[in-house]
């Protein structure tokens, strides 16, 4: 049986004296240009996993039997510490196909970054890593091994193929792999929507405003936030930034480019100067009792439980949990209220996450065959609806009987879904991000400071590739 190794390390708060000390690695200044999953970048994707199909007809049968003679041991460091329990029934799986292979599991979230970063420079190279998808792909570049020829291409979707692709290589290659597509938005409780008399979630900001105000008066919490993990901030951020460039007439990628030149300014877009930070104190007066000690098990369980109608800065992936806490408890999913164009209240879809496995692992055909068989074998296809719940980032025709994926995909389908715009940035960039906002929600930062600290830091962290 394969050793695991969970590590659950889970920062309850985040101070602002953590910032001065990030982004400043040498993994930072190698990051290349925005990533963007436009139909041009989609197609060498398309073409690689078409390739790599004609070249492995007979791909999940050749992974799952060179694995059987597999031996040595796999060590996997990776983020989203939700998935745990999902991952070890995978590592207990693959057990079965290949018993002399050791998976070493360790997961963390807060300080990932800076602590992948340090390993990198120690040379303590992990064999499977995670990041953001699209610009942090070039980011570790140096480090990933291209999957484009493997297996693992004849099952995984293209859109998730063309967000793994490198934009110092013109979009070829596929550096990454996901455990899951996404759906980002808010989920809601709609019992308590219904007893309160909301029958429909609110699309604008001030239709919000007015909901928080009938929930908060019937004797219960509007809001969860989580807002003691830094990543919930980017999950948020994103909605608000999706409409900053739709009010100006470009696209997301543009808008973050800017920025990261230094030419733009927050003030310079009401969504994100006013009703981005209107939202998050709106967050603030009808949240949590103590919103920057909140994390995301504490945020589960307020939401699961009945205390809180909305759950900020979550997805997909918290569904089965809120459900072992509640499995009474009935989820609604929208997108998030941003301006007075109900429009613009959209979800948000896509693959945010990507894990790469290293090109000078030690045992690096073992590492290649677990993923190849992840993907390609018939209990790796099934593990993404079955055990992860989570949307699957191959092409299946599998149902999910999640009502965040149900929903999302509906939404997606009626209204179109926003740009993923967390993954046009680094994760170095929207920890700092985050803990400038957090130092906002403190006190102990102005408004107008944070968006001064956020647009120098943007410039220097991003804008220095």
């Amino acid at each position: 049986m394969k050793k695991k190794i969970v590590s659950l390390i889970l920062c309850v708060t985040m101070t602002a004296m953590m910032l001065a000390g990030c982004g400043s690695s040498a993994a930072d200044t190698t990051a290349g240009q925005t990533a963007d999953t436009t139909a041009a970048e989609e197609a060498p994707a398309e073409e690689a996993a078409e390739s790599a199909a004609a070249e492995t007809p007979d791909a999940a049968d050749t992974a799952a039997a060179d694995a059987s003679g597999d031996s040595g041991e796999i060590y996997m460091f990776i983020s989203s510490p939700e998935y745990a329990d999902a991952i070890n029934e995978l590592i207990d799986a693959y057990a079965e196909v290949a018993p002399d292979v050791t998976i070493n599991y360790e997961t963390t979230q807060n300080d990932y970054p800076t602590l992948l970063k340090a390993k990198l420079n120690s040379g303590e190279v992990p064999d499977i890593f995670s990041s953001t998808s699209g610009k942090e792909i070039d980011t570790y570049l140096e480090y990933s091994y291209d999957l484009s020829n493997e297996p693992i291409m004849t099952t995984m979707d293209p859109a998730v193929a063309a967000a793994m692709t490198s934009t110092k290589e013109g979009g070829k290659g596929c550096y990454g792999l996901a455990i899951k597509g996404n759906y980002f938005g808010i989920l809601y409780n709609k019992d308590i929507f219904d007893e309160v008399g909301i029958s429909e979630f609110p699309t604008t900001a001030s239709g919000l405003a007015d909901a928080c105000a009938k929930i908060s008066a019937a004797g219960y919490r509007p809001f969860t936030t989580g807002f003691a993990e830094w990543w919930v901030f980017k999950h948020t951020y994103q909605s608000f930034v999706n409409a900053a460039a739709d009010g100006a007439g470009i696209s997301t990628a543009d808008l973050i480019t800017k920025f990261e030149k230094g030419e733009a300014k927050v003030s310079d877009y009401p969504e994100l100067y006013n009703n981005y930070f209107d939202f998050l104190d709106l967050a603030v007066k009808y949240g949590d009792a103590k919103p920057l000690e909140t994390d995301l098990s504490a945020e589960e369980a307020a939401f699961a439980n009945g205390e809180a109608a909305i759950m900020l800065g979550q997805g997909a992936w918290v569904e089965a949990d809120c459900l072992a806490i509640n499995p009474d408890l009935k989820i609604g999913f929208v997108g998030y209220p941003t301006t007075e164009d109900a429009a613009e209240s959209k979800v948000i879809s896509g693959s945010d996450q990507a894990l790469h496995v290293s090109k000078d692992s030690k045992n690096l055909q073992a590492v290649l065959n677990f993923v190849n068989w992840w993907y390609t074998s018939d209990y790796g296809k099934s593990w993404f609806t079955d055990v992860a719940g989570v949307v699957p980032p191959i092409v299946t025709d599998a149902p999910s009987d999640f009502e965040v994926i149900k929903q999302g995909q509906a939404l997606s389908e009626k209204n179109g879904s926003g740009a993923l715009a967390i993954c046009y940035s680094t994760d170095s960039w929207h920890q700092t991000c985050g803990q400038i906002l957090q130092s906002y929600l403190a006190g102990t930062i102005s408004k107008d400071e944070a968006c001064a600290q956020i647009e120098e830091q943007w410039a220097a962290i991003d804008g220095a590739q």
